[in-house]
């Protein structure tokens, strides 16, 4: 099982990666960061948070019965790929690992599969 700080250095190692957060899906807040990030990180991850939670609201109300469960959600956008998974964890709550990805050096399928990967170290079975 990987702890907190192991989970982010191997999602910062995914070849690629610019930065990476884990989020607590509760609150919004920053559990742990790697990379160099310049912007305001308790804001972002809310902001990632909250992205989330908006398209699993979205995908309910299309879906039979109402819910849904997102195991991963991907972002393209000029700036990068953008990776969210949410985990159950053995910690206080939910939590969804972010990583950002450069589109020239980076590969979605190995990124995907290395977060999988990593959560699952992370995650109770």
């Amino acid at each position: 099982m990987l702890g907190i700080e192991d989970c982010v250095t191997e999602a910062m190692a995914i070849p690629g990666a610019l930065d990476a957060l884990l989020i607590d899906q509760t609150s919004g807040m920053a559990v742990a960061v790697g990379g160099g990030r310049d912007e305001d990180v308790d804001e972002s991850a809310a902001a990632l948070s909250e992205t989330l939670r908006a398209a699993m609201d979205g995908l309910a109300l299309n879906s039979p019965g109402g819910t849904i469960r997102i195991n991963d959600m991907i972002v393209t956008a000029d700036n990068g790929h953008h990776l969210l998974r949410p985990m159950e964890t053995v910690f206080d709550g939910p939590l969804v690992i972010y990583v950002r990805l450069d589109p020239e050096r980076s590969n979605l399928a190995l990124a995907r599969h290395r977060l999988r990967s990593i959560s699952g170290r992370l995650v109770t079975t």
